[in-house]
């Protein structure tokens, strides 16, 4: 299985990024060989539409999973329409979620917010 995060840093012991759309780097991490690879998210600098655009490149790396704090409603329409599931992270480090993720502690991101439409975040 592969998971995906937003993360600030090329390193897998960082912190995941508060924002989904406008993330510099996605983290993904493939449980069947314990290896991580980050995909940068060219997304993050355009003047409006970041979540779509990021939700897209999400989607394009055929990850299963997602975790993230937040999500836009535009981006989460197009990753769930890809059947992808979404996990709510609950502390800041990408290894303790991942953990929690596999450890089935993590409930899946209901509270999708209408997005920051042209306001430089989603």
């Amino acid at each position: 299985m592969r998971i995906l995060i937003p993360v600030d840093e090329q390193v897998k012991d960082t912190d995941v990024c508060m924002s989904f759309g406008r993330a510099p780097y996605y983290l993904i991490y493939n449980t069947e060989d314990s290896t991580y690879e980050f995909i940068k998210n060219i997304a993050a600098a355009s003047p409006g539409g970041a979540g779509i655009q990021a939700a897209q490149i999400v989607v394009d790396s055929q990850a299963q999973v997602l975790l993230t704090p937040r999500c836009g409603k535009n981006a989460a329409d197009i990753i769930l329409g890809a059947n992808m599931k979404v996990y709510k992270t609950l502390n800041p480090s990408v290894q303790y979620n991942i953990k929690a993720f596999l450890d089935g502690q993590l409930n899946p991101l209901t509270e999708i917010h209408p997005g920051y439409h042209n306001h430089g975040g989603n």
